[in-house]
């Protein structure tokens, strides 16, 4: 779900994010440095712009070569260079803050200084050592988690498992208890050796947050959304309070079919157990639908057999060419699946890529489709988490993932292409304001996309027959949007809940697995179902955490993407119910939509957010009235069950 946008805050990075610049010689550095003591802001600002520009393609080739070909050589480089590019931004800020409010500059400068002010998500200490410490923790924790695998025997390393065959495990309705909750507890493994460094990370984090003038890292991240940090604490537990009666019924409902299926093991004083969701954290419940789907096979969206079926049909046709399987070796087929693999891939994010040229928008460069990673290569460890990726502010727009033929990974498309359309819409503004409106925006964006990819617009594509209409049909298909989208949200704001946390060090470091697990509990009514002491590091298990990614974002693109949806299509002028609108191929919603990408960062995301929906507040009231057939239909279910949990210590 996370892009890669190598730039201050606004980086959507999956990894550590920096920028470069090239070391001048000690003999310039002096006169350039008395020369820029007498700038203005505005000039100040002018020279930032222009040399965060020059430098930016540097960076950006270093992270993607540390994400894609993990080893201690792209390590060292990814390090180095974020290191060179943190003392940098440590400059700018210092210069920034320098600036009296009364000086003179345009209403974009003062926009500019303020983003610098509250825009890097790692904040560097000013100890060129403490840097050199931070940057080279960061990169190895990445590391750590973009080659951790499950072996089951540690004496056969062909058992290894990466995270692509564990979810594999987790996602099947058809593995046994036992073996979805091996597979979850092999996969926490991985984190373990985390924890330590994880330490030494925030230490060194919160220490850079307070040169810049901040108490913690966590009141620097809640800095950056035009509003001040106890607000913006304040406005997510506010938006919480909106959606949570609806999560509440979806947790009880769901719950109460994993015990009707397992019996008292499928639950935990009223809580989910966290290996039985069909996903690693819990944040994604579309796996069970053949467990809680309200009414069997009605009004089937069985898009993972047409995909599979298309894949398949790639690759019969690769192998009849070769002379047919029985004539090849081993190898040769593997290299033929490989092939077939990566076509159907390029099939995907072409029908991906359609939905927003349909709108109105450009096609990708044809460098997109040669440079981006697809699939999985076969001969190193890559990170395999999703992400999107700006490599020179010129056009070469790029995804990174390990895409196999399934509806989840076709919408982790549809969103990722969100964040390239960005880029491209917003990469005309100078290099300050090329970010989202604020971080959940850029979230929101593909988001808001996959919301219109209705039965209806399925159909129209050919991955799933005619829809049915009936009632029915309407709960199964709010069923299937729930398990991702609702059962996302506590998740969406507990993590970061975590972090503030151990920042603030409210949550010490002998206790951070305790505290993980009792803010799962608080907030998703989820426990583990064997016991997590502290000698694990389960948060680490999250790329977000040892990537350093800010995770709020997420619980408001669930939030914001909804108030978007409803916005194109009431343009686009849609009658009906909500859940029913699709706005693919209307240029009126296009037109509105790529308005509001232009703006970027230019202004207060409350001026963008007001431009498209007509209110300046984020409001969760789209949410309620795209599910209330399902809301209202759970509550008839969970009337007379057992319902609600008991968090630890409440």
């Amino acid at each position: 779900m996370n892009p890669q946008r190598l730039f201050l805050a606004f980086a959507i990075s999956a990894a550590l994010l920096g920028l470069s610049a090239c070391k001048p010689k000690p003999a310039e550095t002096a006169g350039t440095e008395a020369a820029n003591s007498n700038e203005s802001a505005d000039e100040f600002i002018a020279r930032v712009n222009r040399e965060l520009t020059e430098a930016y393609p540097e960076i950006t080739s270093a992270q993607w070569l540390a994400a894609t070909y993990i080893n201690s050589d792209s390590e060292r480089i990814s390090a180095k260079t974020n290191e060179r590019y943190l003392s940098m931004m440590s400059k700018y800020i210092a210069k920034a803050k320098s600036f009296p409010a009364d000086a003179k500059m345009t209403p974009d400068t003062a926009r500019a200084l303020h983003l610098l002010k509250v825009g890097v998500t790692l904040p560097p200490p000013n100890d060129p050592k403490a840097l050199a410490e931070l940057t080279g923790i960061a990169t190895k924790l990445e590391g750590m988690y973009g080659s951790g695998k499950y072996c089951p025997d540690q004496a056969k390393p062909d058992s290894c498992l990466d995270i692509g065959a564990v979810s594999k495990i987790l996602a099947d309705s058809t593995s046994s208890y036992d073996q979805q909750l091996n597979a979850w507890n092999g996969w926490h493994t991985i984190s373990v050796p985390m924890r330590k460094e994880y330490q030494r990370f925030a230490e060194l984090s919160n220490q850079g947050a307070k040169d810049l003038g901040f108490g913690n890292t966590g009141e620097l991240w809640r800095s950056g959304y035009d509003m001040s940090p106890a607000d913006f604490q304040t406005e997510s537990d506010r938006l919480w309070g909106q959606v949570e009666p609806l999560y509440k019924e979806l947790q009880c409902y769901t719950k109460n079919k994993l015990v009707a299926k397992y019996g008292d093991k499928g639950q935990i004083n009223g809580m989910i157990p966290a290996h039985l969701t069909g996903n690693l954290w819990q944040q994604n419940w579309s796996s069970l639908w053949p467990i809680v789907e309200p009414y069997k096979g009605v009004g089937s969206l069985d898009i993972n057999s047409v995909l599979q079926n298309q894949h398949d049909k790639i690759l019969s046709t690769k192998l009849a060419e070769a002379g047919g399987a029985t004539s090849l070796t081993p190898v040769e087929i593997a290299d033929i699946g490989h092939q077939a693999d990566l076509q159907h891939a390029l099939d995907m994010g072409r029908l991906s890529e359609s939905f927003y040229t349909g709108l109105g928008m450009p096609k990708l460069p044809e460098s997109h489709w040669k440079n981006a990673q697809f699939i999985k290569p076969r001969d190193r460890d890559v990170v395999c988490h999703a992400s999107a990726w700006d490599m020179d502010l010129k056009g070469d727009v790029r995804i990174k993932m390990c895409i196999t033929p399934t509806e989840e990974e076709l919408t982790t498309l549809y969103h990722e292409y969100g964040h390239v359309y960005y880029f491209l819409a917003y990469n005309k503004l100078p290099l300050l304001f090329q970010g989202g409106a604020h971080d959940g925006f850029h979230e929101a964006i593909g988001d808001t996309i996959v919301l219109s990819m209705t039965p209806a617009y399925l159909n129209s594509i050919g991955l799933v027959d005619k829809p049915a209409v009936s009632d029915e049909a309407v709960i199964n298909g709010q069923m299937r949007m729930a398990l991702a989208k609702v059962a996302f949200m506590p998740f969406g704001l507990m993590i970061d809940r975590w972090r503030w946390g151990v920042f603030d060090g409210s949550i010490k470091p002998d206790n951070y697995n305790k505290a993980w697990w009792d803010l799962k509990a608080k907030y998703q009514g989820v426990a583990p179902a064997s016991a997590r002491g502290e000698e694990f590091f389960d948060a680490g298990a999250k790329f977000h955490v040892p990537g350093n990614t800010p995770y709020t974002r997420y619980f408001l693109s669930h939030i914001l993407q909804f108030q978007f949806y409803k916005a194109l299509c009431d343009a686009s002028g849609h009658k009906g119910p909500l859940y029913q609108c699709n706005f693919a191929n209307n240029p009126e919603a296009g037109k509105r939509y790529w308005a509001m990408l232009q703006k970027g960062a230019s202004q207060p995301w409350q001026a963008t957010m007001k431009e498209l929906t007509g209110s300046e507040q984020i409001d969760g009231s789209a949410v309620l009235e795209y599910f209330a057939p399902l809301q209202a239909w759970l509550k008839v279910q969970n009337k007379g069950q057992q319902c609600g949990w008991q968090a630890p210590g409440a």
